[in-house]
């Protein structure tokens, strides 16, 4: 089945290159030169994934991202932006959006970042299908459902972005082992984001206040000085 990549890009040049190279991968672009009108595109629903510009007409690429990760269900979002700050990085993930690509980029990296995103997704639909009651994790008031995606804390529901969920269910799958950032990033991400180290902090913070009753104490997701962070055993 041919997989439909929605590009919202304003730079006429940008946006039909990438539209060009996605079809070489034997995708279907669907180009939006807005932010408005291709987030319109996006909920009239058939879209396998995003790639974003950071600066558009009509919403920002922030917003845009903001409103597909309120809506139900998993699409991939690839930022494309001519900012190179680690603020503007964290700024795109802490939004939703699964990888950030700097311009200019290279055709090779374009593509190898929407592979990744792509594997990522298939990894995640051939996972093996479970009774919830089988295997949701619990500890101290903490419940996570991987079946449904979705967290509790002390019955209380838990919104986590899709990134978040990844995250905890990987400390939560591994209880005491010491992951690095690199580590982190690779297994998590799916991807080796050179220099993206902190956007695991961010992260990590980000869903600490969610879970933990006290975010500076923290009791599932501890810091382990010098290497890195692991789940409580």
């Amino acid at each position: 089945m041919t997989r439909n990549v929605l590009i919202v890009e304003d730079n006429p040049g940008i946006g039909e290159l990438v539209s060009m190279h996605v079809a070489e991968l034997g995708m279907t672009p669907v180009l939006c030169e807005r932010g408005d009108t291709g987030l319109e595109r996006f909920r009239e629903g058939g879209i396998d994934l995003v790639i974003l510009d950071l600066m558009l007409p009509g919403m920002d690429g922030l917003s845009v991202c903001r409103e597909i990760r309120a809506g139900s269900g998993y699409v991939p979002v690839l930022m494309l932006t001519a900012k190179s700050t680690e603020l503007d990085r964290v700024l795109g993930l802490e939004m939703g959006a699964d990888d950030y690509l700097t311009k200019p980029f290279s055709v090779a990296e374009l593509a190898a970042r929407v592979k990744a995103l792509f594997r990522r997704v298939d990894a995640m639909a051939s996972a093996p299908t479970v009774e919830a009651s089988s295997d949701e994790l619990m500890l101290d008031g903490l419940r996570i459902d991987p079946v449904r995606r979705r967290v509790f804390i002390n019955d209380q529901e838990v919104e986590l972005t899709a990134r978040e969920f990844d995250l905890l269910w990987h400390f939560a799958s591994h209880p005491g082992r010491v992951f690095s950032r690199v580590q982190l990033l690779d297994t998590v991400w799916g991807y080796n984001h050179e220099g993206y180290e902190h956007t695991v902090n961010t992260h990590i913070n980000r869903l600490r206040g969610k879970i933990e009753s006290n975010p500076a104490q923290p009791e599932f997701i501890q810091t382990v000085w010098g290497v890195g962070y692991r789940f409580r055993e």
